[in-house]
């Protein structure tokens, strides 16, 4: 499930990119919780709450069905 996870956020990854952040996985838990890092501007951005709900979790649930839930940390 990790790779699939990783490759999924290597297709998020360009947008924060391009806005001066990036994402980093942290963790797996059983149950399908992913926890995930956002770094540079997007670490304080206000609109980090709706990146992580509409970009993150949607694109993670959607290309890993196993997935859950997606916790920033």
């Amino acid at each position: 499930m990790k790779e699939k996870v990783e490759k999924a956020l290597d297709i998020i990854r360009p947008s924060l990119q391009a806005d001066g952040g990036d994402i980093e996985l942290v963790d797996i838990e059983e149950g399908g919780i992913v926890k995930v890092r956002l770094t540079g501007h997007c670490a304080g951005c206000p609109m980090s709450q709706m990146t992580m709900l509409f970009g993150v979790q949607a694109t993670l649930k959607e290309a890993v069905p196993e997935v859950k839930e997606v916790i920033a940390v």
